[in-house]
């Protein structure tokens, strides 16, 4: 189930990259849910959006440990 919640993240956190502030709310929402393992490959994620969208730059702050 925890891969499902992963790949429903991702699902979710494309949707969402239009706006800056509601993704850096589901990236928030994502560290608290997801295991440990998986926040490294949502780092990986995020940096392939942020190339494509500059402003999502600033929910990296969230993935810091």
């Amino acid at each position: 189930m925890a891969r499902a919640m992963f790949e429903y993240t991702k699902t979710v956190l494309k949707k969402v990259s239009f706006d800056a502030t509601l993704f850096c709310r589901e990236v928030e929402k994502a560290v608290k849910r997801l295991l440990p393992h998986e926040l490294e490959e949502l780092r990986i994620f995020i940096l392939s959006l942020i190339n494509q969208n500059p402003e999502l730059n600033k929910s990296l702050i969230y993935l810091k440990a």
